[in-house]
């Protein structure tokens, strides 16, 4: 395995990324996140290394139809987020993930009625949480 390159840029964004562990975020939002902390980073440096961290399975990345942007998951400490489907809080931001039979049978019919394979790693399914419901 290649190894990393670390910069305080790309420590600043992975910091960003920690703190909001269960939260789906933009490149805008680590931008500002990390401005708000004092520190300045340049728009490009936050893609080039959101990309990177794509391609290392750090993050997963997905569009969000509402804002019409690409928005991002933190993962490194969930390895397996891209075997199965997540759902989104529509009014906190809180992610879940959704593992089970159900799902595991309803992505099998997919399969064999329409020839269709999910792709659970960007599979986002929008929801209102319990904690936010019950508000």
């Amino acid at each position: 395995m290649k190894s990393e390159y670390k910069t305080k840029s790309r420590n600043l964004i992975i910091d960003y990324m920690k703190n909001n562990i269960n939260k789906r975020f933009t490149a805008r939002d680590v931008l500002d996140g990390i401005r708000c902390e004092g520190e300045e980073l340049d728009r490009s440096t936050v893609y080039r290394n959101l990309e990177r961290l794509c391609k290392e399975g750090r993050l997963v990345k997905f569009k969000d139809t509402d804002i019409n942007a690409a928005c991002y998951q933190y993962t490194e400490d969930n390895c397996l987020c891209h075997q199965h489907m997540h759902a989104q809080c529509s009014k906190c931001g809180k992610i879940f993930h959704i593992d089970n039979k159900m799902i595991k049978d309803m992505s099998d019919r997919m399969k064999s009625e329409y020839g269709i394979i999910i792709d659970y790693g960007k599979t986002v399914i929008a929801c209102v949480c319990s904690s936010c419901s019950n508000k």
